[in-house]
């Protein structure tokens, strides 16, 4: 049996979103729980564009960042002033305008959500920020996510649209953590007692926390697609798991979340891959279980796709959807056809519509 649905991760090669809408759903046609507007034009590659959000003080030295004299970092203080607007909330009303008027056209179906993809406030900093100023500008950078959320949710229909948590440097984190990684560069800049993790579950629970309880959430856990290459591959989807069922024990996230995206590299056809998903908790008792999209298909590769689908089905105890590894807004334009076609040919329709 074919899994049921495909997950656009995010990112995707297009003029517009209008362009990026239509492609998709007639692409993919009763397959796509959510549409995302294809992070076009300036936010094509993740969080780049926000670098300019912060003082060139504060940015990393290879980004532009001023090198400072230790003392100097210590007397350095910055105001909300100084860090600018994160541009997300403009962004996601212009290409939920669009979003209703090819769903009035019904290009886009009745019961497919508007799917805005947010890189958590921790991965824009880990991104762009000195490590050594970054817990110094980290409340001020969340109070700017904050508004950008609350207008977002003001002006959108909650029942319309799903926030998708985009965890790249959360997973690099926890990868130093374990020595695999070991450019510092990846190391948390925050120190918790109860390990990385606990920082990072706390930090994406209070995000959580600011978006209404009747608001879909999502989240993509991601290992980078820096010149279309992972920082580091995963031994096995361990630590995937291990974040996951965190997330999944906060009464402020596991209750509407409606899928969770994780990353299976192309040579991973053994199921020592998959084995450690046996483990993910999605069975807490009185709630929808969210959706497990797995990122298994690749360009030009439907042989290999159908082989990475088969050994999961063999090793999940659940049924699952597919996606690629990441988005494809750094994918070669001449890679997406393939892409879009293989993502059909190997799955069905109609999928389960979003409560």
């Amino acid at each position: 049996m074919k899994p049921t649905g495909v997950l656009m991760v995010g990112s995707v090669p297009g003029a517009s979103p209008q362009e990026v809408f239509t492609r998709l759903t007639t692409a993919l046609p009763g397959r796509l729980p959510a549409v995302p507007d294809g992070e076009t034009g300036e936010r094509w590659n993740y969080i780049g564009w926000q670098l300019q959000r912060f003082p060139i003080a504060a940015r990393r030295n290879e980004l532009g960042g001023i090198p400072l004299a230790d003392p100097a970092l210590r007397r350095l203080v910055f105001t909300l002033a100084e860090i600018g607007p994160t541009g997300y909330d403009e962004a996601a009303l212009s290409s939920y305008a669009e979003f209703r008027r090819l769903r009035q056209q019904h290009m886009i179906p009745s019961g497919v959500r508007f799917q805005i993809g947010l890189p958590s406030p921790y991965s824009v900093l880990a991104g762009h920020v000195k490590p050594e100023l970054a817990n110094a500008i980290e409340p001020l950078y969340e109070q700017r996510f904050e508004k950008t959320i609350d207008r977002i949710l003001a002006e959108i229909p909650h029942d319309d649209v799903v926030i998708q948590w985009d965890l790249c440097f959360e997973m690099t984190a926890l990868e130093f953590e374990q020595g695999r990684l070991k450019d510092p560069r990846h190391q948390a800049y925050f120190s918790s007692p109860r390990g990385v993790q606990a920082g990072l579950v706390a930090r994406i629970t209070s995000l959580c926390e600011r978006i209404p309880k009747n608001v879909k959430v999502a989240f993509h856990l991601c290992y980078g697609d820096f010149r279309h290459k992972h920082f580091i591959e995963p031994q096995d989807t361990s630590l995937l798991v291990d974040l996951a069922n965190a997330l999944l024990e906060q009464e402020a996230i596991a209750p509407r979340t409606e899928w969770i995206h994780l990353p299976v590299p192309k040579d991973r056809t053994d199921p020592d891959y998959f084995a450690p998903l046996a483990r993910l908790q999605l069975d807490a008792p009185g709630l929808q279980p969210p959706r497990i999209f797995l990122g298994l298909v690749h360009a030009n590769d439907e042989a290999g796709t159908k082989t990475r689908i088969e050994t999961a089905q063999r090793s999940l105890p659940f049924p699952f959807g597919v996606a690629t590894e990441c988005g494809l807004g750094r994918t070669p334009p001449e890679e997406i056809d393939s892409i879009l076609r293989i993502c059909k040919e190997t799955t069905e329709e109609p999928i389960r519509e979003s409560l």
